[in-house]
């Protein structure tokens, strides 16, 4: 047998080394994750992608310089506020005494959203006259918590005012407005609670019953992840807060013992939704057992009558109608000519094909009495207690793209600088900015006087030029917030984007969103005359909410935000 030549075995010995390598380095990949939890898997996998996307990203440390904080920066309540034309007539009238009423959406809307609408437009075709004057009546679609603040800051105040339920009429008279009640019910309708039919039996099998004191004990426990609308802007939010502390001390809303038990409930609550989308996106995706909701939009969505159990709860949903500032005897003859006319028998017909006077029997156990100072006090109570103590860390993203040069970049200064005084100063949070690359404007720190000062500064140095790397600066906060959540573990995490939606250089949102999607951080959108469905991509992956908003309604827009979410 001839001998092998010195090339032939170098080749086998080659050969034998990688065969030796190869079944090494699958044993390496193959057992690697043994003893693991999947979670521990999917954090590893996704720091190691999110450490990848960074070395393809341009990013630029920016000193940050602070800048003084005055009284000078706070708007006050008027301000804050967008131009009213912001919120058109959706019924327009044009009788000689005409008196403008302000409604809560669910029934100035459209479709089955739209009874008063319907109802103000027969009212106005019968061309009713009050000494010799033709009259009618004019109807502004504004969410409850928005029409409290127009009116108690002066900016916009109609004659009367049509709330999903009373306790706006409280705080109104709490704020110093003077509130005559007109009508006590247009429209019957009740708030309540919509829990998984599979879940709802779970609770029925072990509770016996479903009522507020059993989902607040099971929320507590952990037994239901339950969401609710923000209570600064939601009847049906407010109306939820309210209950719960009510639960926990039935003689005094605010007292230790309610927010000692809040806090406890509010502790294994997922979220507090910026408004009802936001909820019932969470919702169906399984994130959600139980959400609030109206009757009269439950029982006109097939979806949620078959997917959800409706329980309800709190005060009546009445539609109560409320004068405001003393109309002179012509207007208040005119409104109550209307409320008359929405109460005969063909009006509540329509009211009750629209959904409404569908729970007559329901009989609030909450007290009547309950002042509107309590109510505002509990809003303020929510807000100072809602995180049950833990932190947020979150990181505001700012698009300086040229795109956002000249009044949105100046919307976006002013909104910021503004919100500041609704950011609990326990948060943690930071300043990124972008056009063509990244720049790092405010690393993450404690939200105290100084933290608060570079963030001034930062915000006030920020100048619109150049293209969109919106994602790159995405993959940037969430490194800054993964490090930060390292020093802060029961931290609440979150970034807000404010941008106009477009981006056309950099990583993709093909590229980033499963490493957005693994560490669950929920990304607020906030858009500044915006391609908003680029935005909404974004929020929908950890199911935020996206805020579409004209530059002069976003100071407005971003106050609810934070006071829901920071």
């Amino acid at each position: 047998m001839s001998r092998l030549s010195n090339g032939t075995k170098a080749i086998i010995f080659v050969a034998i080394a990688l065969l030796v390598f190869g079944g090494v380095f699958l044993g390496i990949t193959l057992t690697q994750d043994l003893g693991k939890t999947e979670e521990e898997i999917t954090t590893e996998k996704a720091e190691k992608k999110l450490s990848e996307l960074l070395g393809s990203v341009k990013v630029e440390n920016v000193d940050a310089k602070k800048a003084a904080i005055s009284d000078e920066d706070i708007l006050s309540d008027e301000e804050e506020l967008p131009d009213i034309s912001g919120y058109p007539l959706s019924v327009e009238g044009s009788g000689q005494i005409n008196v403008e009423i302000f409604s809560s959406p669910e029934k100035a809307g459209t479709g089955t959203d739209g009874w008063l609408n319907d109802v103000a437009e027969d009212f106005n075709s019968e061309n009713y006259n009050i000494d010799g004057k033709t009259i009618s009546v004019s109807i502004r679609s504004v969410s409850s918590g928005l029409a409290l603040d127009y009116i108690k800051s002066g900016k916009y105040v109609p004659e009367a005012i049509s709330p999903s339920n009373e306790f706006w009429g409280g705080m109104l008279e709490a704020s110093g407005v003077k509130t005559e009640l007109v009508e006590k019910k247009l429209a019957g309708n009740v708030a309540g609670i919509l829990l998984s039919k599979s879940k709802y039996d779970q609770i029925i099998d072990k509770y016996g019953s479903v009522n507020m004191k059993v989902v607040s004990q099971a929320t507590a426990d952990g037994e239901i992840a339950m969401g609710y609308t923000n209570p600064f802007v939601s009847s049906t939010g407010l109306n939820f807060l309210v209950n719960t502390l009510y639960t926990y001390d039935s003689d005094d809303l605010l007292s230790d013992t309610a927010i000692e038990g809040f806090k406890a409930f509010q502790e294994n609550v997922p979220m507090v939704s910026y408004n009802t989308l936001q909820m019932r996106t969470a919702a169906e995706s399984g994130s959600l057992d139980a959400m609030v909701m109206e009757y009269q939009l439950y029982v006109n969505d097939p979806t949620l009558q078959s997917s959800y159990v409706f329980t309800p709860f709190g005060v009546r949903h009445d539609n109560p109608v409320y004068a405001l500032n003393g109309l002179s005897g012509d207007e208040l003859k005119v409104l109550k000519k209307f409320c008359e006319y929405c109460l005969t028998d063909s009006a509540q017909a329509h009211a009750e094909e629209c959904g409404f006077n569908k729970n007559e029997k329901y009989v609030s156990e909450l007290p009547d009495d309950i002042s509107g100072s309590v109510l505002l006090q509990a809003q303020k109570l929510y807000k100072e207690n809602k995180d049950s103590g833990k932190p947020i860390v979150a990181v505001f993203v700012a698009d300086i793209s040229g795109s956002m040069n000249g009044e949105p970049i100046n919307s976006l200064k002013t909104s910021l600088i503004n919100s500041m005084q609704y950011i609990n100063k326990d948060n943690y949070i930071g300043l990124v900015s972008y056009s063509n690359k990244v720049y790092v404007n405010l690393p993450i720190a404690q939200f105290d006087l100084n933290q608060q000062a570079y963030f001034k500064g930062a915000v006030q140095d920020l100048n619109a030029t150049g293209q969109t790397a919106t994602y790159d600066a995405i993959v940037v906060a969430l490194d800054m917030i993964n490090k930060a959540m390292e020093e802060h573990p029961d931290a609440k995490p979150m970034i807000f984007l404010l941008s106009d939606g477009e981006q056309n250089v950099g990583l993709t949102l093909h590229d980033i969103e499963a490493v957005i999607s693994s560490y669950e951080v929920p990304i607020y959108t906030i858009g500044y005359n915006a391609n908003i469905d680029a935005l909404k991509k974004i929020s929908e992956i950890n199911e935020a909410a996206t805020i579409n908003a004209a530059s002069d309604d976003i100071i407005y827009q971003l106050k609810n935000l934070f006071n829901s979410e920071m």
